[in-house]
Protein backbone atom coordinates (compact mmCIF):
# COMPACT_ATOMS: atom_id res chain seq x y z
CA UNK A 1 0.00 0.00 0.00
CA UNK A 2 1.31 3.41 -0.97
CA UNK A 3 2.47 5.48 1.50
CA UNK A 4 0.43 9.17 1.41
CA UNK A 5 3.23 11.92 0.99
CA UNK A 6 2.69 15.84 1.52
CA UNK A 7 2.31 17.59 -1.93
CA UNK A 8 5.14 19.69 -3.00
CA UNK A 9 7.69 18.21 -0.68
CA UNK A 10 11.36 19.22 -1.78
CA UNK A 11 12.92 16.30 -3.47
CA UNK A 12 16.26 16.01 -2.59
CA UNK A 13 19.05 13.35 -3.60
CA UNK A 14 22.82 12.12 -3.17
CA UNK A 15 24.55 10.60 -5.50
CA UNK A 16 26.92 7.97 -4.85
CA UNK A 17 30.05 6.83 -6.98
CA UNK A 18 29.18 9.95 -9.27
CA UNK A 19 32.47 9.52 -11.22
CA UNK A 20 32.04 13.20 -13.95
CA UNK A 21 28.87 13.74 -12.84
CA UNK A 22 26.56 12.51 -15.69
CA UNK A 23 23.77 11.20 -13.55
CA UNK A 24 23.95 13.76 -11.14
CA UNK A 25 23.64 16.14 -14.48
CA UNK A 26 20.72 14.13 -16.57
CA UNK A 27 18.68 14.11 -12.37
CA UNK A 28 19.08 17.79 -12.28
CA UNK A 29 18.16 18.57 -15.85
CA UNK A 30 14.82 16.19 -14.43
CA UNK A 31 14.20 19.29 -12.09
CA UNK A 32 16.04 17.06 -8.54
CA UNK A 33 17.92 18.89 -6.25
CA UNK A 34 21.70 16.75 -5.90
CA UNK A 35 22.87 17.55 -2.66
CA UNK A 36 26.16 15.84 -3.49
CA UNK A 37 28.51 13.58 -4.88
CA UNK A 38 30.66 11.20 -3.43
CA UNK A 39 33.73 9.44 -5.18
CA UNK A 40 36.86 7.89 -4.17
CA UNK A 41 38.44 8.94 -7.45
CA UNK A 42 39.27 12.80 -6.66
CA UNK A 43 40.37 13.00 -10.15
CA UNK A 44 36.36 13.23 -10.94
CA UNK A 45 35.86 16.38 -8.86
CA UNK A 46 36.72 19.39 -10.89
CA UNK A 47 34.46 17.66 -14.07
CA UNK A 48 32.22 17.13 -11.25
CA UNK A 49 31.63 20.79 -9.43
CA UNK A 50 32.43 22.58 -12.50
CA UNK A 51 29.40 21.19 -14.30
CA UNK A 52 26.90 20.56 -11.64
CA UNK A 53 25.94 22.94 -8.75
CA UNK A 54 26.42 20.84 -5.67
CA UNK A 55 29.53 19.41 -3.47
CA UNK A 56 32.41 16.39 -4.54
CA UNK A 57 33.33 14.68 -1.52
CA UNK A 58 36.08 12.53 -2.44
CA UNK A 59 35.66 9.39 0.20
CA UNK A 60 35.55 5.84 0.19
CA UNK A 61 31.79 4.68 0.64
CA UNK A 62 32.81 1.89 2.94
CA UNK A 63 34.12 4.26 5.30
CA UNK A 64 32.36 7.97 5.24
CA UNK A 65 30.07 8.16 7.94
CA UNK A 66 26.44 7.76 6.69
CA UNK A 67 25.39 10.62 9.46
CA UNK A 68 27.59 13.11 7.26
CA UNK A 69 25.40 12.54 4.56
CA UNK A 70 21.87 12.54 6.66
CA UNK A 71 22.39 15.64 7.70
CA UNK A 72 22.64 17.07 4.17
CA UNK A 73 19.08 16.27 3.33
CA UNK A 74 15.85 18.94 4.97
CA UNK A 75 13.99 17.74 7.35
CA UNK A 76 10.49 17.10 5.27
CA UNK A 77 12.25 16.28 2.12
CA UNK A 78 11.83 13.24 0.02
CA UNK A 79 15.23 11.53 0.28
CA UNK A 80 16.34 9.87 -3.04
CA UNK A 81 19.78 7.83 -2.61
CA UNK A 82 21.21 7.27 -6.37
CA UNK A 83 24.46 5.39 -7.22
CA UNK A 84 26.21 3.49 -9.94
CA UNK A 85 28.64 0.71 -8.16
CA UNK A 86 32.14 0.48 -10.48
CA UNK A 87 30.97 -2.15 -13.24
CA UNK A 88 33.78 -3.49 -14.44
CA UNK A 89 33.24 -6.52 -12.37
CA UNK A 90 30.06 -7.62 -13.92
CA UNK A 91 30.83 -6.67 -17.50
CA UNK A 92 31.19 -8.89 -20.69
CA UNK A 93 34.34 -7.13 -20.87
CA UNK A 94 36.07 -8.55 -18.26
CA UNK A 95 35.11 -12.68 -18.60
CA UNK A 96 38.91 -13.34 -17.90
CA UNK A 97 38.14 -12.90 -14.13
CA UNK A 98 37.35 -16.23 -13.30
CA UNK A 99 36.58 -15.51 -9.77
CA UNK A 100 35.11 -11.96 -10.09
CA UNK A 101 34.26 -12.37 -5.94
CA UNK A 102 38.08 -11.69 -5.08
CA UNK A 103 37.37 -8.18 -6.76
CA UNK A 104 37.63 -5.38 -4.41
CA UNK A 105 34.85 -3.56 -6.11
CA UNK A 106 32.33 -6.84 -5.52
CA UNK A 107 31.82 -5.40 -2.20
CA UNK A 108 30.91 -1.90 -3.16
CA UNK A 109 27.08 -2.73 -3.70
CA UNK A 110 27.05 -3.98 -0.30
CA UNK A 111 28.31 -0.72 0.69
CA UNK A 112 25.72 0.67 -0.78
CA UNK A 113 23.02 -1.83 0.97
CA UNK A 114 24.69 -0.41 4.27
CA UNK A 115 24.33 3.22 3.18
CA UNK A 116 20.42 2.42 2.59
CA UNK A 117 19.72 0.80 5.82
CA UNK A 118 21.60 3.65 7.75
CA UNK A 119 20.00 6.68 5.68
CA UNK A 120 17.08 5.16 4.61
CA UNK A 121 16.12 7.46 1.54
CA UNK A 122 12.42 7.25 0.40
CA UNK A 123 13.37 6.53 -2.71
CA UNK A 124 16.47 4.68 -4.64
CA UNK A 125 18.23 4.06 -7.86
CA UNK A 126 20.98 1.93 -8.76
CA UNK A 127 22.12 1.30 -12.24
CA UNK A 128 24.89 -1.08 -13.72
CA UNK A 129 25.46 -3.62 -16.23
CA UNK A 130 23.04 -6.38 -16.80
CA UNK A 131 25.35 -8.97 -16.29
CA UNK A 132 25.34 -7.94 -12.66
CA UNK A 133 21.93 -9.73 -12.74
CA UNK A 134 23.83 -13.38 -13.00
CA UNK A 135 25.34 -12.59 -9.56
CA UNK A 136 24.43 -13.35 -5.96
CA UNK A 137 25.70 -9.74 -5.20
CA UNK A 138 22.10 -8.56 -6.96
CA UNK A 139 19.29 -11.05 -5.28
CA UNK A 140 21.32 -9.88 -2.31
CA UNK A 141 20.76 -6.01 -2.77
CA UNK A 142 17.12 -6.92 -3.97
CA UNK A 143 16.16 -9.18 -0.84
CA UNK A 144 18.02 -6.65 0.96
CA UNK A 145 15.56 -3.49 0.00
CA UNK A 146 12.63 -5.65 0.22
CA UNK A 147 13.18 -6.62 3.66
CA UNK A 148 13.32 -3.27 4.84
CA UNK A 149 9.82 -2.42 3.03
CA UNK A 150 11.19 -1.21 -0.88
CA UNK A 151 8.84 -1.60 -3.66
CA UNK A 152 11.06 -2.31 -6.59
CA UNK A 153 11.48 -3.13 -10.04
CA UNK A 154 14.52 -3.46 -12.50
CA UNK A 155 14.47 -3.80 -16.33
CA UNK A 156 17.48 -4.23 -19.22
CA UNK A 157 16.98 -0.48 -20.48
CA UNK A 158 18.18 -0.14 -24.26
CA UNK A 159 19.75 3.22 -23.95
CA UNK A 160 18.77 4.40 -27.54
CA UNK A 161 14.96 3.93 -27.08
CA UNK A 162 15.38 6.35 -24.51
CA UNK A 163 17.17 9.16 -26.70
CA UNK A 164 20.80 8.00 -25.66
CA UNK A 165 22.55 7.47 -29.33
CA UNK A 166 24.05 4.72 -28.59
CA UNK A 167 23.27 0.93 -28.87
CA UNK A 168 24.11 0.69 -24.80
CA UNK A 169 22.27 -1.67 -22.36
CA UNK A 170 22.20 -1.22 -18.73
CA UNK A 171 20.48 -2.26 -15.92
CA UNK A 172 18.38 0.20 -14.13
CA UNK A 173 16.53 -0.42 -10.01
CA UNK A 174 14.02 1.49 -8.76
CA UNK A 175 13.20 1.07 -5.05
CA UNK A 176 10.64 3.28 -3.47
CA UNK A 177 8.96 3.13 0.05
CA UNK A 178 6.31 5.13 -1.22
CA UNK A 179 4.74 2.66 -3.45
CA UNK A 180 5.45 1.06 -7.02
CA UNK A 181 7.70 2.72 -9.21
CA UNK A 182 9.16 2.25 -12.55
CA UNK A 183 10.79 3.38 -15.29
CA UNK A 184 8.36 5.40 -17.76
CA UNK A 185 7.89 4.47 -20.80
CA UNK A 186 10.44 4.37 -23.84
CA UNK A 187 10.87 8.18 -25.65
CA UNK A 188 12.50 6.49 -28.74
CA UNK A 189 11.27 3.38 -29.49
CA UNK A 190 10.78 3.76 -32.90
CA UNK A 191 13.86 3.15 -34.99
CA UNK A 192 12.56 6.26 -36.60
CA UNK A 193 13.01 8.56 -33.57
CA UNK A 194 16.36 7.43 -32.42
CA UNK A 195 19.33 9.41 -32.51
CA UNK A 196 22.18 8.89 -35.00
CA UNK A 197 25.83 9.50 -34.76
CA UNK A 198 25.74 12.14 -37.46
CA UNK A 199 22.43 14.06 -35.55
CA UNK A 200 25.12 14.50 -32.77
CA UNK A 201 28.69 14.46 -33.84
CA UNK A 202 28.03 15.69 -37.52
CA UNK A 203 28.67 19.42 -36.82
CA UNK A 204 31.98 19.11 -35.14
CA UNK A 205 34.93 20.20 -36.94
CA UNK A 206 36.93 17.64 -38.16
CA UNK A 207 40.00 16.21 -37.23
CA UNK A 208 43.38 14.61 -38.12
CA UNK A 209 44.68 11.67 -35.89
CA UNK A 210 46.52 12.51 -33.07
CA UNK A 211 45.49 16.51 -33.35
CA UNK A 212 43.08 19.20 -31.35
CA UNK A 213 40.44 21.17 -32.21
CA UNK A 214 42.39 24.85 -31.21
CA UNK A 215 39.23 25.91 -29.73
CA UNK A 216 38.13 23.08 -27.90
CA UNK A 217 41.12 20.80 -26.03
CA UNK A 218 38.69 17.48 -25.69
CA UNK A 219 38.10 17.56 -28.89
CA UNK A 220 41.34 16.01 -29.70
CA UNK A 221 42.15 12.16 -31.47
CA UNK A 222 45.04 9.71 -30.64
CA UNK A 223 47.71 9.17 -32.61
CA UNK A 224 47.15 6.75 -35.17
CA UNK A 225 50.71 4.73 -36.19
CA UNK A 226 51.32 4.87 -40.22
CA UNK A 227 50.19 0.93 -40.14
CA UNK A 228 46.41 1.74 -38.29
CA UNK A 229 46.07 4.75 -40.65
CA UNK A 230 46.62 2.40 -44.35
CA UNK A 231 43.89 0.04 -41.81
CA UNK A 232 41.64 2.69 -41.25
CA UNK A 233 41.50 4.01 -44.95
CA UNK A 234 40.14 0.80 -46.24
CA UNK A 235 37.45 0.38 -43.25
CA UNK A 236 34.47 0.63 -43.81
CA UNK A 237 31.46 2.00 -41.86
CA UNK A 238 29.66 -1.25 -39.91
CA UNK A 239 32.83 -3.08 -41.19
CA UNK A 240 35.36 -5.32 -39.70
CA UNK A 241 39.06 -6.09 -40.78
CA UNK A 242 38.34 -8.07 -42.90
CA UNK A 243 37.49 -5.51 -45.23
CA UNK A 244 41.61 -4.82 -45.25
CA UNK A 245 43.76 -6.06 -47.63
CA UNK A 246 45.66 -8.82 -46.15
CA UNK A 247 49.04 -7.44 -45.97
CA UNK A 248 47.26 -5.26 -43.56
CA UNK A 249 46.14 -8.35 -40.87
CA UNK A 250 47.74 -8.84 -37.70
CA UNK A 251 49.54 -12.50 -37.70
CA UNK A 252 46.68 -13.54 -35.07
CA UNK A 253 43.75 -12.20 -37.46
CA UNK A 254 44.99 -15.21 -39.93
CA UNK A 255 44.48 -17.89 -37.55
CA UNK A 256 41.45 -19.57 -36.94
CA UNK A 257 41.80 -18.50 -33.03
CA UNK A 258 41.23 -14.98 -34.21
CA UNK A 259 38.12 -15.05 -36.54
CA UNK A 260 35.85 -13.93 -33.66
CA UNK A 261 37.13 -10.87 -32.93
CA UNK A 262 35.06 -9.19 -36.04
CA UNK A 263 34.14 -5.78 -33.71
CA UNK A 264 37.69 -4.11 -33.34
CA UNK A 265 39.33 -1.93 -35.67
CA UNK A 266 35.88 -0.91 -37.47
CA UNK A 267 34.10 2.25 -38.30
CA UNK A 268 30.83 3.97 -36.90
CA UNK A 269 27.96 4.27 -39.55
CA UNK A 270 26.07 7.96 -40.02
CA UNK A 271 23.67 6.92 -40.16
CA UNK A 272 22.89 4.34 -36.91
CA UNK A 273 23.17 5.04 -32.77
CA UNK A 274 27.21 4.15 -32.26
CA UNK A 275 28.11 0.86 -30.43
CA UNK A 276 28.73 1.18 -26.50
CA UNK A 277 31.10 3.68 -25.60
CA UNK A 278 33.43 1.80 -23.43
CA UNK A 279 36.25 3.80 -21.51
CA UNK A 280 38.78 2.31 -24.35
CA UNK A 281 36.15 4.09 -26.89
CA UNK A 282 39.15 6.81 -28.00
CA UNK A 283 41.27 3.97 -29.28
CA UNK A 284 40.59 2.47 -33.08
CA UNK A 285 41.96 -0.76 -32.14
CA UNK A 286 39.90 -1.53 -29.25
CA UNK A 287 36.32 -1.67 -31.09
CA UNK A 288 34.29 -0.14 -33.85
CA UNK A 289 35.16 3.78 -32.61
CA UNK A 290 36.60 4.75 -35.93
CA UNK A 291 35.27 7.83 -37.61
CA UNK A 292 32.62 7.42 -39.56
CA UNK A 293 34.21 9.12 -42.53
CA UNK A 294 37.72 10.75 -40.96
CA UNK A 295 40.77 8.78 -40.63
CA UNK A 296 41.01 8.74 -36.71
CA UNK A 297 38.98 7.32 -33.54
CA UNK A 298 36.70 9.29 -32.14
CA UNK A 299 37.72 12.26 -30.43
CA UNK A 300 37.29 12.73 -26.39
CA UNK A 301 34.63 15.44 -27.29
CA UNK A 302 32.89 13.58 -29.76
CA UNK A 303 32.61 10.27 -26.89
CA UNK A 304 31.06 12.76 -24.36
CA UNK A 305 28.74 14.13 -27.25
CA UNK A 306 27.65 10.81 -27.29
CA UNK A 307 27.49 9.96 -23.63
CA UNK A 308 24.91 12.74 -23.95
CA UNK A 309 27.10 15.13 -22.35
CA UNK A 310 26.39 18.82 -23.22
CA UNK A 311 29.09 19.98 -25.75
CA UNK A 312 30.23 22.86 -23.54
CA UNK A 313 30.71 20.10 -20.47
CA UNK A 314 34.13 21.05 -19.12
CA UNK A 315 35.93 17.80 -18.33
CA UNK A 316 39.33 19.93 -17.30
CA UNK A 317 40.98 23.03 -15.74
CA UNK A 318 42.27 25.17 -18.73
CA UNK A 319 44.92 26.28 -16.53
CA UNK A 320 46.47 22.47 -15.73
CA UNK A 321 47.70 19.75 -18.72
CA UNK A 322 45.67 16.64 -18.69
CA UNK A 323 45.78 12.64 -19.16
CA UNK A 324 43.62 11.59 -22.30
CA UNK A 325 43.67 8.32 -21.23
CA UNK A 326 42.33 9.32 -17.88
CA UNK A 327 39.37 11.83 -19.49
CA UNK A 328 38.44 8.95 -21.44
CA UNK A 329 37.97 7.24 -18.96
CA UNK A 330 36.07 9.39 -17.22
CA UNK A 331 33.62 9.38 -20.06
CA UNK A 332 33.60 5.70 -20.61
CA UNK A 333 32.62 5.08 -17.17
CA UNK A 334 29.74 7.63 -17.04
CA UNK A 335 25.97 7.14 -16.81
CA UNK A 336 25.09 8.79 -19.52
CA UNK A 337 23.14 12.39 -19.08
CA UNK A 338 20.24 11.54 -21.11
CA UNK A 339 19.76 8.21 -19.13
CA UNK A 340 20.32 10.11 -15.87
CA UNK A 341 17.54 12.47 -16.35
CA UNK A 342 14.69 9.37 -17.60
CA UNK A 343 15.51 8.22 -14.24
CA UNK A 344 14.82 11.74 -12.50
CA UNK A 345 11.35 11.38 -14.55
CA UNK A 346 10.77 8.74 -13.16
CA UNK A 347 11.24 9.30 -9.53
CA UNK A 348 9.53 12.82 -10.02
CA UNK A 349 6.35 10.81 -12.27
CA UNK A 350 6.45 8.57 -9.38
CA UNK A 351 6.05 10.98 -6.81
CA UNK A 352 3.20 12.84 -8.02
CA UNK A 353 1.31 9.29 -8.43
CA UNK A 354 1.60 8.85 -4.82
CA UNK A 355 0.71 12.13 -3.99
Amino acid sequence: MARPIEVNKKVEAIDLFCGIGGLTYGMQKAGIVILAGLDFDKSCKYAYEENNDTEFIDADISTYPSEKLIIKYSKKAIKVLVGCAPCQTFSKHTQKNKDRSLDKKWNLLYSFSDKITEIKPDIISMENVPGLTKYSVFTDFISHLVGLGYHVSHKIVKCEEYGVPQFRRRLVLLASRLGEINLIPETHKAKIKQKTVRDVIGQLPPLDAGTTDPKDRIHRSAFLSNLNLKRIKQSMPDGTWRDWDTSLLPDCYTKASGQSYSSVYGRLNWNRPSVTMTTQFFSYGTGRFGHPSQNRALSLREGAILQTFPRNYKFVNPKEEFSFKIIGRHIGNAVPVRLGEIIGRSILKHIKDVS
